[in-house]
């Protein structure tokens, strides 16, 4: 402890020696390591040197493609045009007897003279097929038949009377990747204004599938792609296209009890029914448009008929070929062309020899017991067996 005397000159000292050190400090703190000078505030700054608090932080999704420039969008711009909208007309047995249905499905163009693939469910039993092209307001519907197919496979090409449509390439589904990219085009839920279209991944391949139709028919689905990229009511017969806009499957399926689990046809195991269609389409089959049971004595009975044989007229196809000449639903069927008609089996044998656009003259027994005949211009079948 220093005396007290010496305090004030001691004080003087400590303040020297503060001053000293103070003005090493400011020297040191003025030079860098290695004596480089450091940046300081200063108008003529070269605009290299930025503090990175000087700048606004960014936000916001990474930069993307135009909209344009999208694969997928590209795909779909391929693709769509050769997407069509299946819709048919038919008849489902029910408890409550056959009742009209409407259904809806998809297919796609692989020749442009009409040739056209998708899943038989979609025009199994229909009376009558319409294909409809392109979309709004650019739309053209055309009567379509079915030319070959594999209702076990679940496959179905069809026959337009059309030129100059848009096609899609058929790809090598052997070559799909897990992990892969693909785009399904559709009219899922039977949606207006053009085709959907869902994206994703190649979940698995090569799976066999048990599943329900829209029918209601099981069927065992081999060669079957699965994805991720949804498949709802309505896409069925679409198509499952690469980001090469090829076609490499046919959307078939979803998967009720799951999410994001879809299937298609593989469209190598399609490409043999296919090319067998194209290469022996099955003939044109006449169409008179009327669904027949034979007359027995319980029907007789039920409806007070007044005639023991015949054809009896269970439905007819709403504007088919007897509906347009004025047959009804309770006529009973008992000449056709000037030949007895004795059973549902006769009419079908005596339409068999009739091609499409041939006349025919048809005789009934009314309901109220009157006879009349009845001048019907054949169609087209659209379904290859050939039925009354």
């Amino acid at each position: 402890m220093w005396p007290v005397t010496n305090t004030p000159r001691m004080t003087r000292r400590v303040r020297v020696l503060l001053l000293v050190a103070l003005g090493l400090v400011s020297a040191a703190c003025s030079k860098g390591a290695g004596n480089a000078p450091v940046a300081t505030k200063s108008s003529s700054a070269s605009p290299d040197v930025v503090s990175p608090l000087a700048s606004p932080l960014k936000t916001g999704p990474p930069p993307s493609l135009p909209p344009q420039d999208e694969p997928v969008v590209q795909v779909v711009k391929r693709v769509q045009p050769a997407v069509v909208n299946v819709v048919t007309n038919l008849f489902q047995q029910t408890a409550f007897g056959e009742q009209r249905e409407r259904g809806v499905g998809t297919g796609f163009v692989v020749r442009s003279d009409g040739i056209i693939v998708t899943n038989f469910h979609v025009v199994e039993g229909a009376s009558h097929i319409t294909v409809i092209v392109g979309v709004s307001p650019d739309v053209r519907r055309f009567t379509a038949r079915v030319i070959g197919g594999d209702q076990q496979a679940d496959l179905a090409v069809l026959k337009i009377d059309a030129r100059g449509l848009p096609t899609v390439t058929l790809g090598d589904s052997s070559s799909l990747e897990l992990g892969e990219p693909v785009v399904a085009l559709g009219y899922a839920l039977a949606l207006q204004g053009g085709p959907t279209v869902t994206s994703g991944i190649v979940s698995a391949l090569d799976r066999v599938v048990r599943a329900n139709d829209p029918n209601f028919h099981a069927r065992t689905y081999t060669h079957v792609i699965q994805t991720d990229a949804a498949i709802n009511p309505g896409n069925s017969g679409g198509p499952l296209v690469n980001l090469a806009g090829q076609v490499v499957g046919i959307n078939t399926a979803g998967a009720q009890q799951a999410e994001n689990i879809g299937f298609a046809i593989a469209v190598n195991a399609a490409k043999p029914t296919i090319d067998e269609a194209v290469a022996h389409p099955s003939a044109p089959v006449a169409f008179l448009g009327v669904t027949t049971a034979p007359v027995t004595a319980d029907l007789r009975f039920q409806f007070n008929l007044h005639v023991n044989h015949g054809a009896f007229v269970v439905n007819v196809v709403p504007k088919g070929p007897a509906q347009s000449a004025g047959i009804r639903t309770g006529d009973v069927i008992v000449s056709f062309n000037g030949k007895p008609v004795n059973s549902s089996d006769d009419l079908g044998r005596l339409i068999q020899v009739l091609k499409p656009g041939d006349r025919a003259t048809v005789g009934v027994v009314l309901p109220g017991g009157g006879d009349r005949s009845f001048s019907v211009t054949l169609t087209v079948r659209p379904l290859p067996v050939a039925t009354p």
